[in-house]
């Protein structure tokens, strides 16, 4: 059985600051972007277009108020932490996994949290639903 909860304002609410941030990141992607480009790492080059892509286009449905900014939020978080999980198992040994460690635990995965906070500040309306 499931009940309707109607709250004004979500359990937490990230500053206004952080809204900026996925057109940030995207724009922080493109210089990374031209090293691996130059470098011929073709398959880190796709997925990291892939998160362009993605952040940028959260970030246009963030500033709408689209009903499809929550599932987007969902999806760049799943590709980042994919991002950090691949970096961390295809990094070489010694100082290489660690930079994989750093990236993913001081970049990716933050940016991963807030990217899905954004998302759940999206819904419309604020009601959800809740299994009894």
């Amino acid at each position: 059985m499931s009940i309707a909860v109607v709250s004004g304002a979500p359990a937490y609410v990230l500053p206004e600051r952080f809204r900026r941030l996925p057109r940030l990141a995207a724009f922080g992607l493109l210089p990374w972007l031209m090293i691996l480009a130059v470098n011929h790492e073709t398959p880190w080059v796709v997925l990291d277009l892939a998160e362009f892509a993605a952040l940028l286009s959260l970030d246009a449905l963030l500033r709408r108020g689209s009903a499809a900014a929550p599932w987007l939020g969902g999806a760049v978080a799943l590709l980042l932490a994919g991002d950090a999980l691949a970096d961390i198992a295809c990094a070489g040994p010694g100082h290489a996994v660690l930079a994989a460690l750093v990236m993913a635990c001081c970049i990716e995965l933050p940016l991963a949290a807030v990217c899905l906070l954004l998302g759940r500040e999206a819904i419309p309306g604020a009601v959800r639903a809740v299994r009894g």
